[in-house]
């Protein structure tokens, strides 16, 4: 009996341990990121109601042939033809839509053995036909992306383009702000180009040109499309407004898991914070309002707990921070809309 207890005891200890070891591994992987996305939502599309075979219903066909489907449980984005183009519905297509600030946040899939490109031009491809754009699109491979003669960059570890073994997601974020443009592709800046040499006006996202494109097992598929305004630096906005409002900070669907593209607005918590010591947060969670109210209210909770758990993990002490939920009791935009949902499940840091 002695053994068996000594044993179960070892074998608690390394689960432990292990799973200490991947918490650790989770976080460190993105302990440099610093992509800070807009804090006002331009556009949102999450696939939310969508109809397989369907158009995708928050944006326009340029050219080729896109339809929404299910993949791996989830609805995306599915580009059936090479070169296949689309653009976000956005107010006056026409006229520029894109400020000074700005970010873009996508999901994309990359295929094993495959020459699988997207390709972001900085301008509406099919509302705006006069554009001063004298240079190629921004190109995302699996390991690499760039735009020739302006700035190119490959994922840290990799030589290769396309050189995956098995298929992948990769989170893309982009960062424009005035003349200087940085792309990342998961938790890596690939590309940090000082001055783009011109005013982007709108976004259009397209396929490779390949034939391979739509054919079986040769997937082109995106999803969680996000563009969003820029806004000052944290600090500045603790100081002024009291708080720090972000959509930044992500979940996984009904739970309180931080998805680790949350890690660049975490990073920059924890680096203001032990910049100044003096000051004590709050962290606030808010849901939208799908669901019922004690369901959010509870989410909410242990969303705001989440994070003040992994501000502690990275080096906060504990009596700095509180921690509290509003449910859906606080909205900031309406829960008729992609965009004022988006905006309303937020995360707050109240200065206390």
């Amino acid at each position: 009996m002695r053994r068996f207890v000594i044993f179960s005891g070892l074998c608690s200890a390394l689960l432990l341990f292990s799973q200490s070891l991947n918490a650790q591994t989770t976080t460190l992987t993105w302990n440099k990121y610093d992509f800070v996305p807009g804090e006002k939502i331009i556009f949102e599309d999450n696939q939310e109601n969508e109809q397989n075979g369907e158009f995708p219903s928050r944006w326009d066909l340029v050219t080729g042939n896109v339809e929404n489907a299910a993949f791996g449980g989830q609805n995306v984005i599915y580009f059936k033809e090479a070169e296949s183009c689309i653009v976000p519905f956005l107010k006056n297509p026409e006229k520029d839509n894109l400020p000074d600030l700005f970010t873009i946040e996508f999901d994309s899939w990359f295929e094993p053995e495959e020459y699988s490109v997207y390709l972001i031009s900085f301008y509406d491809l099919k509302n705006q036909s006069e554009s001063p754009i004298e240079f190629e699109p921004l190109k995302i491979n699996a390991n690499h992306a760039g735009i020739p003669e302006k700035g190119e960059g490959f994922y840290p570890g990799e030589e290769e383009l396309g050189e995956i073994t098995s298929g992948l997601w990769r989170h893309v974020a982009i960062s424009f702000n005035v003349r200087a443009l940085k792309v990342y592709l998961d938790d890596a800046r690939v590309i940090n180009i000082p001055n783009l040499g011109f005013n982007p006006t709108g976004v259009t996202i397209c396929c490779d040109p390949m034939n391979s494109s739509g054919a079986e097992g040769k997937n082109r598929l995106i999803k969680n499309i996000r563009i969003a305004a820029g806004a000052v630096k944290l600090y500045d906005k603790l100081i002024s407004d009291g708080k720090i409002v972000t959509t930044g900070i992500r979940f996984d669907v009904n739970k309180a898991t931080i998805k680790p593209e949350s890690m660049g607005v975490i990073n920059s918590i924890v680096q203001l914070l032990k910049d100044h010591p003096e000051i004590k947060l709050s962290v606030e969670g808010h849901t939208d309002s799908d669901g019922d109210d004690a369901s959010n209210q509870s989410l909410s909770e242990r969303r705001a707990q989440a994070v003040a758990a992994e501000l502690t993990k990275m080096g906060i002490s504990g009596d700095r921070l509180a921690s509290k939920g509003w449910g859906e009791t606080k909205p900031v935009g309406p829960n008729d809309t992609n965009e004022g949902k988006a905006a309303n499940r937020r995360v707050e840091f109240i200065k206390q």
